[in-house]
């Protein structure tokens, strides 16, 4: 189903309209985005850890004038976390008030809409505004196998079932975007029922580009050096390979420190800000020998 509104923007008008909100997206993600409205399909992007994946998520919601709901997922996320609950403290004062009066409540009674709790799933799909929410599933490859079973009838259907309520289906479906770093391999089921974009650490002039945009106190010279020495580090194969996120943040440090070029007295003070582990710090110090600066 395509989300009302949104499937009337083509590709190019995503692309224009997340420039507008400051993320560049290239051809291939205005392409998946637009399909992921137009077919009414979960989108599963995957790319290394600070390519831009959730920040994707976060700023279709603000072209859509959407309502952003967000589940983080972690190792032992539950049903309970993800879909719904009961609340629990409120059913035991209500059982105790009943006692108070000399009545019982029903089973039916205490498992009622007064007592259930809705979770990002549940919420998204009995959200009855006007426009349906981005539903973003973050880093779903962090929950363990089960957990995807669990979203197989929220992402196909557009349902969620409380077994002493009923099913429950969305009105208007969320748009959902799942995350993935590949920590391990998702499920062929979970896969199918997606689109899929893989999300490239962009080259060195889109990278130029971005911090231009997100630093723009930092000179241009500063911004052109630190981006080719992010791919210098890239190269380094270390461990935890810096992302966008990475460059935005060390440009932002490179420039609250009033750098104006790039040299080694200023790279090895803020590379915390780029590389996080003592050995690929090791590593990225150990090639200024030869690196070129300027």
């Amino acid at each position: 189903m395509s989300a009302d509104g949104a499937a009337r923007l083509t590709a190019g008008d995503l692309r224009r309209r997340f420039d507008e909100e400051g993320y560049l997206a290239d051809e291939g993600m205005a392409t998946a985005l637009f399909l992921t409205l137009e077919l009414g399909l979960p989108l599963l992007l995957e790319g290394e850890p600070g390519v831009g994946k959730t920040a994707a998520a976060q700023t279709l919601a603000r072209v859509l004038g959407a309502p952003l709901v967000r589940l983080q997922c972690y190792e032992g996320l539950t049903a309970s976390e993800a879909l719904y609950d009961w609340n629990h403290q409120r059913q035991l004062l209500a059982i105790r008030l009943a006692e108070s009066q000399h009545e019982r409540l029903t089973e039916a009674e205490l498992f009622s809409e007064e007592f259930l709790v809705e979770r990002p799933i549940l919420r998204c799909v009995r959200h009855t505004g006007p426009q349906p929410p981005v539903l973003l599933i973050d880093e779903v490859d962090r929950a363990d196998d089960e957990f995807e079973a669990l979203l197989l009838e929220a992402l196909g259907e557009g349902s969620v079932t409380v077994p002493e309520l009923g099913t429950f289906t969305a009105v208007k479906p969320p748009i959902v975007v799942l995350t993935s770093n590949r920590s391990r391999e998702l499920h062929d089921a979970l896969r199918r029922r997606c689109l899929y974009h893989w999300l490239e650490f962009p080259e060195a002039a889109r990278v130029v580009s971005i911090l231009r945009r997100t630093s723009p106190s930092a000179g241009v010279p500063l911004i052109e050096s630190a981006a080719r020495f992010v791919g210098h580090v890239r190269a380094l194969e270390v461990d935890k390979p810096p992302g966008v996120a990475e460059a935005i943040n060390w440009v932002a440090a490179l420039s609250a420190l009033g750098a104006t070029e790039l040299v080694r007295e200023v790279v090895v003070p803020t590379l915390g800000a780029l590389v996080k582990t003592p050995d690929d710090r090791d590593l990225v110090v150990g090639s200024l020998e030869t690196y070129a600066f300027g």
